[in-house]
């Protein structure tokens, strides 16, 4: 999947899209996409200046982006004004390296399981095929309801 499809799986925009290409997506199964890590990321700016270095919730949030793409193309649908899948959970996240500017972090997510509305998903993050960062992440499919009027 290029940004374009992308886009269309995801609700996130810039400067929060945090997915740039996706090589596999087995619906149902497991994703693995990538984010291409560039010096003019606008949290470089204040974390670190002098040693610049992507945020280790920024990773989980791009896994879980990752996990979004997965959760609709598993469920042949796409996100719209009426239902998203909000990330809900973290258990036993692990951060191995730092990630800095240049590296490419690919995002490799699997589902553990799914019960009713909750997602429960195995993620890593890895840079030069090394784990960077691991996690469980739960996310939840939620059907927005809007006020009358």
């Amino acid at each position: 999947m290029d940004i374009h499809e992308i886009i269309e799986q995801l609700p996130h925009r810039y400067p929060f899209l945090l997915v740039d290409r996706v090589l596999e997506c087995e619906p149902g199964q497991a994703i693995h996409a990538y984010k291409n890590v560039t010096i003019n990321e606008p949290f470089f700016t204040g974390h670190f200046p002098h040693h610049p270095v992507m945020p280790g919730v920024l990773i989980l949030e791009a896994l879980a982006q990752a996990a979004g793409i997965l959760s609709f193309k598993t469920l042949g649908a796409k996100p719209d004004s009426s239902s998203l899948f909000y990330f809900v959970g973290i258990d036993s996240a692990r951060f191995k390296k730092t990630v800095t500017a240049g590296d490419q972090l690919h995002l490799h997510v699997s589902i553990l399981r799914q019960m009713r509305n909750i997602w429960k998903f195995k993620a890593e993050a890895r840079v030069d095929g090394e784990i960077v960062a691991e996690a469980e992440l739960m996310c939840a499919k939620s059907s927005i309801v809007k006020a009358p009027g």
